[in-house]
């Protein structure tokens, strides 16, 4: 097991990043280039889904304040905690070809939230809750938290999940299209592997098209998703395991055909 705040694990096809750092898995610099240094074997592997959870009872406590004091000292010099790293992390996990899931539990604040949200799917304990509450030291999301809220739930929910430093739970925010599914605490886990075990065995360079007609879609609205889904999708004909799927439903049925990813 690795002691870095966040380590990397393999199941098969899919792939873990994991959040351990007891007793409140705070975010701080150590973290910051950890989920990085997990997000680099992820690009460079052939792991055909992603999970994001973490350990202990707390999900995340958040970013460290301590960091935050730190810089007032020293007269705002954010050498020890910058945005960028966390964000360009959350910007590397939606750019990732493959599907990437966050299973939450307990309580999810701040950074580790927005990680979340940089995620395709969020699946809840139903004890999960979360909050983005920079505010209650004066600070505003700095890792696009708000933004991926604003996209999941409109700009008007976005602003009071922000502005009202709320701590909202699991139910609430899956009526809000920001969880897809919330699950027993106990079943969270296994249920959520599970499903990932599913996405990494799919048809791994659909969900890509997927997710590209998708973010098409996010970027420029349905005209824009509608000028690129004709190549997009046209160029999965060229693909393995769509000749291989083709060929196995005409000649066993649906539902037979295995997906290698090629």
């Amino acid at each position: 097991m690795s002691d870095r705040p966040v380590r990397l694990e393999r199941d098969g096809a899919a792939a873990a990043m994991i959040l351990h750092d007891p007793p409140l898995n705070l975010f701080g610099a150590a973290a910051f280039q950890a989920l990085n240094e997990c997000l680099d074997e992820i690009e460079g592997s052939d792991a055909r889904a992603l999970v994001w959870r973490a350990e202990g009872k707390v999900f995340t406590g958040g970013a460290d304040v301590n960091v935050f004091q730190q810089i007032v000292d020293a007269g705002g010099d954010r050498s020890e905690l910058s945005f960028e790293p966390l964000l360009g992390a959350v910007r590397r996990i939606e750019a990732l070809p493959i599907p990437t899931l966050a299973l939450v539990h307990g309580l999810c604040l701040t950074a580790g939230l927005e990680v979340s949200l940089g995620c395709d799917m969020i699946w809840a304990g139903e004890s999960a809750r979360f909050g983005l509450v920079e505010a209650v030291v004066g600070l505003t999301p700095g890792a696009g938290g708000t933004q991926r809220m604003a996209e999941r739930a409109g700009p008007a929910r976005a602003r009071e999940f922000v502005m009202s430093q709320g701590i909202y739970d699991a139910a609430t925010l899956e009526g809000w299209n920001v969880v897809n599914r919330v699950l027993p605490d106990d079943q969270l886990l296994e249920k959520g592997m599970r499903f990932a075990q599913r996405l990494a065995a799919g048809p791994t360079k659909a969900h890509a098209a997927t997710k590209r007609i998708v973010r098409a879609y996010l970027e420029g609205g349905v005209d824009d998703a509608d000028r690129v889904t004709p190549e997009v999708a046209g160029a999965l004909f060229e693909t393995e395991d769509l000749q291989r799927a083709v060929k196995s439903f005409l000649t066993e049925g649906p539902g037979k055909a295995s997906f290698e990813g090629r």
